[in-house]
């Protein structure tokens, strides 16, 4: 099997170059309202933030900016299959204006206005963010009534086009019956609270892409993938960055497309998906062989697996997951154009240790 993978350099708020109803999930982490680093990438597209900033008025500017990721999910629901899902990492925001503190709640504001546009809102997910720093807290320390929570969570908030999505027809059935996960894994994934991923820092060449980088860790984009998509599937980011979903997606046998405004960052897109490459084999291995660790914990309770999964000769749960085939990335070869291919291959059979990497 084969996937493509794509960097457009262009606007996220249109998506010029997608067609309708050409994508089957999206995974982001778009640029988060009222925070500081990211007031000059929404004053870009709106220059009335700046005035609002200055002004410290801070609703306004609050709600401007979420009027230009408004255009984004109206074109993220256009270029979904109906049923398709958007995945949307986002925190909320402290800031202090005009001489008050104060919460703003970026991901009400985008649940909102994207049951606006049409999208029917699932359950969240809560992943907390675990954080080094010795003082937990702001404001007044020990003194009552001045001081303020510390957040150390962000949200998953997962949306739908309309319906549940169908499989009609049979190789769709056999993609999907293929793209199964572990009955352990669906019980550590979709529970509400995560809090077994932790962040990433980007190594980046250029303090201005530093911050231009939703960095978020690599297990989160991956996850989702696996859990609201099928081999095959188009995954999509409009807010690419240094492609961190398109490298996921690699991974997890899933096509791609990443959006991103400028040029900048698509050799770190080309690194992070030569990487995904590179170590994936390992990665897949190590998700069998805690199966494998799952399965002996479980007898060793005396609960034996009802089931047997044939392409890996191991017990599972249910009969789900009989048909669960595990895919590692084997060669990734350069098409030209911010564009590349993914080689797929059963479990075991990939290229040794070395020689996986970009081709072409």
């Amino acid at each position: 099997m084969r996937t493509t993978h794509r960097l457009l350099i262009g606007d996220a708020r249109h998506l010029d170059g997608l067609a309708d109803a050409s994508v089957h999930l999206v995974v982001t982490s778009p640029p988060y309202p009222m925070i500081s680093m990211w007031d000059e990438a929404f004053s870009a597209m709106d220059p009335r933030i700046t005035s609002l900033l200055a002004r410290e008025d801070g609703l306004a500017a609050f709600e401007h900016m979420h009027r230009c990721l408004d255009e984004v999910w109206a074109a993220c629901h256009r270029v979904l299959v109906p049923g398709g899902l958007c995945c949307v990492n986002i925190g909320d925001a402290t800031r202090s204006l005009g001489g008050e503190f104060q919460l703003f709640p970026n991901h009400a504001r985008i649940l909102t206005g994207m049951a606006a546009l049409g999208f029917t809102v699932l359950p969240d997910i809560l992943w907390h963010k675990p954080t080094n720093a010795p003082n937990k807290f702001m404001g007044s320390g020990m003194l009552p009534a001045g001081a303020y929570v510390t957040y150390e969570h962000e949200y998953v908030l997962v949306l739908r086009k309309g319906g549940k999505r169908l499989f009609p027809a049979a190789q769709d059935k056999a993609a999907r019956a293929r793209s199964a996960y572990f009955w352990e894994e669906r019980n550590l994934w979709f529970s509400d609270l995560w809090t077994d991923l932790r962040g990433t820092r980007q190594a980046l060449a250029s303090q201005e892409e530093r911050e231009r980088s939703a960095a978020f860790p690599f297990d989160l984009p991956w996850r989702l993938i696996e859990m609201y998509s099928l081999y095959g599937d188009v995954v999509l980011d409009p807010f690419a960055g240094t492609g961190t979903t398109l490298a996921a997606a690699a991974l997890a046998g899933r096509s791609s497309v990443g959006v991103e405004i400028g040029a900048g960052l698509a050799p770190a897109v080309a690194a992070s998906l030569e990487a995904a490459v590179r170590q994936g084999p390992a990665l897949v291995r190590a998700r069998l062989e805690a199966h494998r660790g799952f399965v002996a914990t479980r007898r060793a309770a005396g609960k034996e697996p009802g089931h047997h999964n044939e392409p890996h000769d191991v017990p599972v749960v249910t009969g789900q997951e009989r048909t669960l085939e595990l895919l590692e990335p084997s060669r990734l070869r350069a098409l030209g154009d911010a564009a590349w291919e993914v080689e797929h291959v059963p479990l075991g059979q990939a290229l040794l240790p070395g020689q996986q990497g970009l081709f072409g």
